[in-house]
């Protein structure tokens, strides 16, 4: 077969979400070479929005961003557009985060100490159907689910998102509003809302509670 006619593999379609802008131009601008970027976006709002419209192949997804998070995004739009594929790019490896995004549905998890090579391949596994880690995260993703199972399937934990989780350990520690806002870099009305849903979605009525759920669970 001349080399003319052999496939070329097909460019992959990829929407990227983080709250830098910086960082945003900086992978866009390492990856063009090898997939096409077909749209960025920095709130969660705006990044439902518009891969709903672009309809990507792979999603490269900030795990912490204002108004919870990556794992919002994933779960939005997964409702919708099943078929989407979801690689979590962070600076996190803490274990709520990679465990929480895999729960809900992210194919991959990377840091973003990754080299822009890396990660166009493993944006391409994703899409092939593969499982994709860090190497430093995947023996410690395959011990928390095979030793954890307790965190792993916890349906009241699994129903809060990243930035509510955050909220109520820091209330669980004894932060007050005003404090809790400082250490998020959110407003207090923010807080506010946040520590509202949790109370609903846990059908509990005071923080007192909730410091005792949080608690029973050693998530203080």
């Amino acid at each position: 077969m001349d080399s003319e006619d052999a496939a070329v593999p097909e460019r992959l379609r990829v929407f990227l979400v983080d709250d830098h802008a910086m960082f945003r131009a900086g992978v866009r601008a390492e990856l063009g070479v090898h997939v096409d970027v077909v749209g960025e976006a920095g709130t969660v709002g705006e990044a439902i929005a518009a891969i709903r419209a672009t309809e990507p192949e792979v999603v490269l997804l900030d795990v912490h961003m204002p108004e919870g998070g990556g794992r919002a995004v994933l779960e939005a739009v997964r409702r919708s557009h099943p078929k989407v594929l979801f690689l979590a790019l962070s600076v996190s490896d803490a274990a709520e985060d990679v465990i929480g995004l895999i729960r809900a549905g992210a194919r991959g998890y990377v840091t973003k100490t990754i080299s822009p090579e890396d990660l166009a391949r493993a944006i391409r596994r994703i899409a092939d159907g593969d499982a994709v880690f860090s190497p430093r995260l995947a023996g410690f993703v395959l011990d928390a689910f095979a030793s954890r199972p307790a965190v792993v399937a916890d349906p009241e934990l699994d129903q809060l998102t990243n930035r509510e989780r955050e909220v109520l350990r820091l209330l669980a520690r004894g932060y007050a509003y005003k404090e809790i806002a400082r250490e998020l870099y959110i407003s207090i009305k923010t807080v506010e809302t946040h520590v509202s849903n949790v109370l609903r979605k846990l059908q509990m009525s005071n923080r007192y509670e909730l410091s005792r759920w949080a608690a029973d669970r050693r998530l203080v």
